[in-house]
């Protein structure tokens, strides 16, 4: 159980930290002037649990068939990567702005949808992929569904009380900066594996 608590804590840390600025979170805001918060969190957790669990499907098979070593080393590699794309930012295209103002649906289903395809390729999909390489699948799949729900229930409740985004470049450089020392820490755990 010690170590469904290590995937829990450590995958709900990294997509939380992931997920703050990024395009969902955005689009979370968005959602959230239109509907009512409650329907917008129960969309968002709808697709980011179908999304996690795949994405974990994807990173425990990944993990049975490749060295712990190597996966390690593209872990890190992939963790630096992941803080290159936050300090490049994300931003909502005419296309996701448009799927936001629709109110000719359910907002549930509308929001779901929305952030399923929006999560397709992300980098918290990739994240997870590779944090499920690493860890427990269900501690995985749970924090890191956990950890994005939060992260968007935070950008709503910040959104609808002051009305603006938390300051961008803190959350960029900050994100980014824990992206590297995790990519770093796991490059420096993987070396002694391959020598």
């Amino acid at each position: 159980m010690d170590g469904f608590f290590v995937a829990l804590a450590v995958s709900f840390g990294v997509i939380f930290v992931a997920e703050l600025g990024d395009k969902s979170q955005l689009m979370a805001l968005t959602f959230a002037t239109r509907f009512k918060p409650v329907p917008v969190l129960i969309g968002i957790t709808v697709a980011t649990a179908v999304v996690h669990l795949a994405s974990v499907a994807i990173g425990v098979g990944l993990g049975a068939v490749l060295p712990t070593g190597w996966i390690s080393l593209v872990a890190g590699l992939a963790f630096l990567a992941f803080g290159a794309w936050t300090l490049r930012g994300d931003v909502l295209t005419d296309e996701e702005k448009r799927k936001a103002d629709r109110t000719d649906r359910s907002a549930i289903v509308l929001v779901s949808v929305a952030f399923f395809l929006a999560e397709l390729g992300d980098k918290t999909m990739l994240a997870t992929i590779t944090l499920a390489t690493q860890y427990g699948w269900f501690g995985t799949w749970l924090g890191s569904t956990i950890g994005m729900v939060v992260a968007d229930a935070l950008a709503i409740l910040v959104g609808r009380m002051l009305g603006k985004r938390l300051p961008e470049k803190t959350i960029k450089y900050g994100a980014a900066i824990l992206f590297a020392i995790c990519g770093v820490w796991l490059i420096v755990e993987a070396l002694p594996q391959l020598g």
